[in-house]
């Protein structure tokens, strides 16, 4: 029987090419739409790694090489080197040593800036009126610019000590270079300038040089550098107590020195107090302390015209141009990094945590909503025998229609078949009205979506119980008789099925039905016994019609109509249920595309949804209870920590290519190990066959990591007020009369 509520349309002239339909065109309008937001998704996880990159590459992580070199041959280092000066020039391209005066000490620092320790020892050397020069690590200076600053200002010398404090003899000379430019960029952003001095990462006297080190000097030497070396070590770093550090910083015989102390790297108390003493002793023995540039400024011919304090800082130069702001472009990139990867961190702790108790609550309650619901006593009171309407919506679903009517045509409950052909230009109702199958009427309307096409139906039902499903859903001939029972609580306003995937032998197939099995039917046992069920799903769903009048019907103000009406019925008073035995089989989304396309409109939908309704949170009553129940477990387990949940992967990631491998594999496997346990549960209750979790690590790989950048995706389109439309999935029919088995 066929029930025209509106002219169906004309079909095309043969022989000519069809012309777009409104929804087509609407639906590329949209995609076209969406290719930018995709794009900045993508770039936004990009900008999110690099900043992890960044961070890393600034604590040695990335690229960090730990390896020192010891006892090489130093047969092509000049002797005039070896026994020579601690500074090393290349005038003219020929080697030349300089040696500190008698009477002079040139205070040296290595591995600063620190935030602890540097800004002390700054104020020992402002107390006294003695200079020292420190030799930084870039990725330190990057890291904390402010010290720097206070330092040069101070009238203090900076000198380049790599940028990651590697042992260059073992680096390529690109990374060399790159250790040298990144430093001085990290000077030119923290206090405006360059610096001609350099000291090695492990080195000591010249008589340390060896034949591997001796080439990264000659290079920096032709490219203007300073090589700066010691005459004698405090070895403050071996903390053997002050008076030891006074001993070994102390030259002998009056000869001059340059003296190494340590402002970083460790924990340099004994330094900070060593230090005072060490400079009032040395002034007690008649010493002046210099710079390398002052060192350096004495060998000058008489008349160069160097004051003291250019004297003191010759080695730096104003940073001007590209350098200076690529100094201050790096400076805040560091900045944002300092900020965020602790937040970062602090969200992962948060994530994890929220996560892990998830899982531990989806457990308990579906154990127990799983007992209780299959208790030989429970039941719902009388049973529900009445005949009850079912809505199937259609546009386009020739290839699935028939199996679908056929189906329902199997109930062992009493249907009828209401058919709402929502301007399908395939033929999908006259297939319908072919089959000849009884109590199914076919009602035709233009082209009006989804939401019009069932609240079309609703119109037409006959009965007072409506249960809605999909064109491409197939239901077992018991479904129905088990999806109604729940209605003989009066307090029961809808029920949610339990959707399998019935096209599950493809990979992406396999995937999908264990997220199915393991996500949507898991929670919804949970939300089921706290009251708050956020979705029917639109594969299989049933509903007092009563109710469906009292909340407007299905709104079209959101993409997830689903959701809405569930959490309007919610608002309203009425309770909604999960009944586990009503089983309906539906066709997943077939290709990579398809699912991007049907997970991004149920993202965005939902939160639609959750916009539309947030007066619930300050509701009272049913409305109030759902609004701070469900609600905030829906946007913290269905927003919040998916979205947050990839920095699980990442900092995984991050940890075994540039941390410990072992020990991040083995959280990683702990994690999947904790989600195959419940996964394992979830499908013995729902009795499905164990083989399709072998897939799930592969799953958690790649499909998981897929379903963050669709949420990512979302979330921007939200945040950037995107409009998106229904778009049509592409169906094949291969669910069948009894999908999912196997």
């Amino acid at each position: 029987m066929t029930t025209p509520t509106t002219p169906s349309p004309t079909p095309p002239a043969r022989g000519r090419r069809r012309a777009p339909s409104r929804m087509e065109r609407a639906a590329g309008r949209a995609a076209a739409l969406q290719r930018p937001r995709v794009l900045l998704a993508l770039l936004l996880l990009l900008a999110l790694t690099c900043v992890m990159l960044l961070d890393g590459y600034l604590r040695a992580e990335v690229g960090g090489d730990q390896r020192v070199r010891t006892g090489a041959s130093a047969s092509d280092v000049p002797d005039a080197v070896l026994d020579g000066g601690p500074i090393l020039t290349f005038p003219g391209g020929q080697a030349t040593t300089v040696s500190v005066p008698d009477k002079t000490i040139v205070l040296t620092f290595d591995d600063g800036p620190d935030p602890t320790w540097t800004p002390q020892v700054l104020d020992i050397l402002e107390k006294y009126d003695v200079p020292g020069t420190f030799f930084l690590v870039g990725s330190m200076v990057a890291r904390h610019p402010g010290i720097v600053r206070d330092m040069v200002e101070q009238g203090n010398e900076v000198g380049v000590h790599t940028f990651t404090h590697v042992d260059l003899s073992y680096q390529s000379q690109a990374r060399v270079t790159r250790e040298i430019e990144q430093t001085q960029l990290a000077l030119a952003g923290a206090a405006g300038i360059t610096t001609t001095l350099f000291r090695a990462p492990y080195s000591s006297q010249t008589d340390a040089i060896d034949n591997y080190s001796w080439p990264v000097y000659e290079s920096l030497g032709e490219d203007g550098y300073t090589s700066v070396f010691i005459d004698t070590d405090s070895d403050d770093w071996k903390r053997p107590g002050v008076s030891k550090i006074v001993e070994w910083a102390t030259p002998e015989d009056g000869e001059g020195a340059s003296v190494l102390f340590h402002d970083a790297g460790g924990e340099r108390s004994q330094t900070i107090d060593a230090l005072p003493k060490y400079i009032e002793k040395m002034k007690a023995k008649g010493y002046t302390f210099t710079t390398v540039s002052g060192v350096m400024a004495d060998q000058q011919p008489a008349g160069a015209g160097l004051t003291d304090e250019q004297g003191l800082q010759a080695a730096h130069h104003e940073a001007t141009g590209a350098t200076l702001y690529e100094g201050k472009a790096l400076i805040a990139a560091v900045a944002v990094a300092e900020w965020t990867v602790p937040a970062l961190s602090a969200g992962l702790v948060i994530v994890g945590v929220a996560v892990m108790g998830r899982f531990a609550l989806m457990l308990v309650l579906a154990r127990r909503h799983h007992r209780q619901r299959n208790r030989r006593r429970f039941g719902w009171g009388p049973p529900v025998t009445g005949p009850v309407s079912v809505i199937v919506p259609a546009y386009n679903e020739k290839e699935c229609i028939e199996a679908t009517l056929r189906s329902l045509a199997r109930s062992t409950h009493p249907v009828e078949i209401v058919v709402v052909d929502d301007g399908s230009t395939d033929g999908t109702a006259d297939i319908a009205e072919s089959l000849g199958l009884p109590g199914v009427r076919v009602v035709r309307q233009a082209n009006a979506g989804k939401p019009a096409a069932l609240n079309n139906g609703v119109r037409h039902a006959r009965y007072d119980i409506v249960v809605m499903m999909d064109g491409d859903t197939v239901f077992e001939p018991d479904t129905v008789r088990h999806l109604v029972q729940p209605f003989a609580d009066p307090s029961v306003g809808a029920v949610a099925g339990n959707a399998k995937v019935g096209n599950r032998r493809t990979l992406i197939g396999a995937w999908q039905h264990i997220e199915y099995v393991m996500g949507f039917n898991l929670d919804r046992r949970m939300y089921d016994l706290l009251r708050c069920m956020p979705t029917i799903p639109g594969a299989i769903g049933a509903f007092r019609r009563e109710a469906v009048l009292q909340v407007g019907g299905m709104s079209d103000d959101t993409l997830a109509e689903d959701t809405d009406i569930t959490i309007a019925l919610h608002r309203a008073g009425w309770r909604v249920v999960y009944e586990e035995h009503a089983r309906a089989w539906t066709e997943a989304p077939g290709s990579l595309g398809q699912l991007w396309s049907q997970r991004h409109r149920w993202s965005y939908g939902t939160m639609q949804a959750l916009w539309k309704h947030r007066r619930s949170l300050t509701d009272k009553g049913p409305s109030g209870r759902f609004g701070r129940v469900g609600m905030p477990l829906v946007v913290l387990f269905q927003v919040v920590t998916p979205v947050f949940a990839p920095l699980i992967d990442v900092f995984t990631l991050y940890s075994m290519l540039f941390v410990d491998f072992r020990a991040a594999l083995l959280a990683w496997l702990a994690v999947l190990g904790v989600q195959l346990v419940c996964a394992a549960y979830a499908f013995r209750l729902d009795r499905e066959k164990y083989r399709y979790l072998l897939m799930m690590p592969l799953q958690q790989l790649a499909y998981r990591q897929m379903m963050y950048l669709v949420l990512i995706h979302s979330c921007v389109t939200a945040l950037t007020g995107g409009r998106l439309r229904w778009q049509k999935l592409k169906r094949t029919g291969e669910v069948g009369t009894r999908a999912g088995g196997g």
